[in-house]
């Protein structure tokens, strides 16, 4: 008389572990197709930024950030765009917030990229230090060149000389951190080697604007106007460019 009760209770369970087990594979499902929902939005987010397309760029990313908040990647996005478009303060809070997502190296380098260009060097340093706490980190030589200007920026010029060359071990097939390092010679009044250090580059790369707009620089500095001619008439010789040759006519006509 007591069995039939027993097997309504053992269905009564049964069926409940069974609604259990949908509704569980039914939530994950869900949450599946939001994280997928969230990247598309990213990506197309990401996508708009190449195209220069700002306004859909800031809807897709809002989108993506509303459905699976607190992303590094998109707070890191949403971050840039607000500097594009001009609102620092919110710039800087995204990616105060990436940093306490998690963001790691990559969003210490953007946001000390940021304080760089508000002239908060202290702070700048600070975070592009953070950045290079670790040693996978991918950008290495950007994070070095952004930690040298803001040495720059707090006059610590040694420094700054330092971490630049030790930026170009970083940064195969780029010549900016060397620049800046010449550069750095400059402002510290070491001229015999911003000179050498140009002139190295251009064994390299001749037909480099930067590079020979550094080194006339420093041959005006040291009054070496035939030194500085004979580079200008070398530069507009074997340019291929007509913007540059212009430019080398113009600026051997000022030397004349």
């Amino acid at each position: 008389m007591n069995r039939k009760p027993v097997v309504i209770l053992t269905l009564l369970i049964v069926s409940t572990l069974l609604l259990g087990g949908c509704q569980s594979a039914a939530s994950k499902m869900h949450e599946e197709n939001q994280l997928k929902k969230a990247r598309a939005h990213y990506d197309l987010g990401l996508d708009a930024l190449h195209k220069n397309q700002l306004p859909k760029a800031f809807e897709e990313l809002m989108l993506s950030d509303e459905i699976n908040p607190n992303q590094p990647e998109t707070l890191n996005l949403l971050a840039y765009s607000w500097y594009l478009y001009g609102d620092m303060k919110k710039s800087e809070s995204y990616y105060k917030r990436a940093i306490h997502a998690g963001g790691g190296s990559t969003s210490h380098n953007n946001y000390g990229a940021l304080l760089l260009e508000l002239k908060r060097f202290d702070e700048a340093k600070k975070q592009l230090e953070k950045a290079l706490d670790d040693p996978r980190y991918r950008n290495q030589y950007k994070a070095r060149i952004n930690l040298g200007d803001a040495l720059m920026g707090l006059k610590q010029y040694d420094e700054a000389i330092s971490v630049y060359r030790n930026a170009d071990r970083f940064g195969s097939r780029q010549i900016l951190s060397r620049i800046k390092e010449a550069q750095a010679y400059v402002v510290s009044d070491r001229l015999d080697d911003a000179r050498a250090l140009y002139e190295s580059m251009l064994r390299e790369e001749r037909n480099n604007r930067t590079v020979v707009e550094g080194l006339i620089g420093v041959l005006k500095l040291q009054k070496d106007y035939p030194a500085a001619r004979t580079r200008l008439r070398m530069f507009r010789d074997q340019s291929a460019s007509e913007p540059d040759r212009a430019w080398a006519a113009d600026e051997l006509d000022k030397l004349h």
